[in-house]
């Protein structure tokens, strides 16, 4: 079973299994030798399978090779989400490999920030086909690990290259400015440059997605990067640097570090070791704070992408259909296990009823299972601690008052980590829901009267990441839109991930924006340049 203890003590060395692959790979001849380090499987479990399985690496990504495992150095499971089923084990890296890889990318960095912007967006290109191309396997990858349907893997991939060409064609346009000098002698220009060696750290429920999220402009802009990979989703992230490879980008730019036992301790570094000059993070607000206090010691440049607590508003007004819809998709995408999904549902008290009854209809057709089964239409969570989170919400607002209209249990008959979605009535503010985060497939129901009182209510939050509302007022849009204390606002559609759109959050949801055109300014630095001594044209 999936536990904590499993978590804070991975096992340690290969297997017998193991030690069989690399037999055999060896005595092919294949590349994949010192790529596979453990592949751990169940007998008992269906393994999916790759049609390139080269693109399974477990062994962590540094200087433009797979590193082999050091002798007795400990390794970490990585779990089906759907049966605690180990898929693979890799190395748990520690502070001394995520410096030697610092060290390498600061090397690399000397040459690749002078390469041409045109070559970067071509390297870009490049990774974003081979994405594509193997499509098929990295969604596998991404429904093995990570648990979320097949069909939901399959559009993240296609999500997550676009980062990459979004990014491969903002690179020809760091342009800088020219300004009108106080002095008449004089000229002003400014030009951006890479800031140098960025350290990413990403979370593991989109594992596709946030990498190229943040590499890609990185990258674009001239900066070599040390990627920290989320500890339960690692094996996408090491494939993407497998194509990375392929793509031809130079030994250096891109490093990934593999660990889960010293995840604080690799953070620490990446904040305070001074070659690193840019750090960005998505995950939790609590954990934020604290990369934020360690990175103040060499004063980087920071990008945080933290928690949220996302009001999804239907007035009176909207169409309900399409409210339903929008809600279905914020809600209950990934299983809820996404930042910006709804997390606190008001609805005006004209339509209360009728939206909980549609909405309820639709929670009632969900299909629940493997992700890798025809018809799931919603996967695991990631883990045990995950759905204890959700059922102790879900207990909460029942023991206060609240009706559980759909769902509201463990689903064990499915797996280790599945809940039921669930669809709750009766909410207040008093319950758990409206203060935290619940990061699964929970959708509980606020009722409001007045179009102040619910902003008010909507705002009551110290994080401000995203919001959406349904209305057909153009002048409400408006208001209410301008009135929300969030970095993003869904105004009649409930999914608003794109890579030309700037995202990131206000409050403590943190700052810095990721994708669009002001992505990849975050990774450079403005220089000005004055030129003295112009004078008036010469006879």
């Amino acid at each position: 079973m999936h536990n904590l203890t499993k978590l804070l003590f991975p096992t340690r060395g290969s297997n017998l299994l193991a030690g069989s692959l690399r037999s055999s790979y060896r005595s092919l001849g294949s590349p994949i030798v010192n790529r596979i380090f453990v592949a751990k499987m169940s007998s008992t479990h269906n393994v999916p399978k790759l049609n390139d399985p080269t693109l399974l690496v477990t062994l962590p990504f540094i200087n433009g090779s797979f590193v082999p495992l050091a002798a007795g150095q400990d390794t970490f499971d990585v779990l089906d989400p759907v049966s605690g089923s180990v898929i693979a084990s890799c190395p748990d890296q520690g502070v001394a490999e995520t410096t030697e890889a610092i060290n390498h990318a600061a090397a690399a960095f000397k040459t690749f920030r002078k390469t041409s912007p045109r070559e970067r967006a071509n390297l870009l290109k490049k990774w974003n086909a081979l994405m594509m191309e193997n499509k098929e396997d990295l969604a596998t990858l991404i429904t093995w690990e990570n648990g979320k349907p097949i069909a939901d893997a399959r559009g993240e991939v296609a999500y997550a290259a676009t980062f990459l060409e979004w990014f491969a064609e903002e690179a020809p346009r760091l342009y800088g400015d020219t300004i009108p000098s106080s002095t008449a002698t004089n000229r002003v220009v400014t030009l951006r440059q890479p800031i140098g060696v960025a350290g990413l750290i990403t979370p593991w429920n989109f594992p596709a997605a946030m990498v190229t999220r943040k590499i890609g402009p990185a990258l674009a802009a001239g900066c070599t990067v040390v990627l920290k990979a989320p500890g339960e989703t690692p094996l996408t992230s090491l494939a993407l640097a497998e194509l990375a490879r392929r793509a031809g980008f130079p030994a250096g730019t891109i490093n990934v570090i593999t660990t889960l036992a010293n995840t604080k301790e690799i953070g620490k570094e990446l904040c305070t070791n001074p070659i690193i000059k840019k750090l960005s993070f998505t995950g939790s607000t609590a954990v934020g704070k604290i990369l934020m206090e360690q990175s103040s010691s060499t004063l980087k440049k920071l990008s945080f992408e933290l928690g949220g607590n996302a009001p999804f508003i239907v007035f009176d007004d909207a169409d309900l259909e399409k409210a339903v819809a929008g809600a279905v998709m914020c809600k209950f995408r990934s299983s809820g296990q996404t930042c910006v999904c709804a997390n606190r549902i008001f609805v005006q008290e004209g339509i209360y009823d009728k939206f909980a009854e549609a909405l309820a209809a639709k929670v009632k057709q969900f299909s629940v299972g493997s992700g890798f089964k025809d018809g799931t239409t919603h996967g695991p969570l990631i883990h045990d601690i995950a759905v204890k989170k959700v059922h102790e919400h879900v207990e909460d607002a029942r023991q206060a008052g609240a009706n559980v209209v759909v769902g509201g249990r463990k689903m064990e008959e499915q797996g280790i980590n599945f809940y039921e979605p669930t669809l709750i009535t009766g909410m207040t503010k008093e319950m758990r829901i409206f203060k935290e985060e619940t990061f699964g497939p929970v959708a509980a129901l606020f009722k409001f009267k007045s179009e102040k009182e619910v902003v008010e209510l909507a705002n009551e939050s110290e994080v401000g990441l995203a919001g959406y509302f349904y209305s057909n007022d153009y002048a409400r849009i408006w208001r209410v839109a301008e009135a929300l204390e969030v970095g993003m606002v869904g105004i009649n559609t409930g999914i608003i991930s794109d890579p030309a759109a700037p995202f990131g959050g206000v409050k403590q949801s943190g700052f810095g924006r990721e994708g669009s055109k002001y992505g990849i300014e975050e990774y450079t630095q403005i220089k000005m340049m004055t030129f003295g001594g112009i004078g008036e044209l010469e006879e």
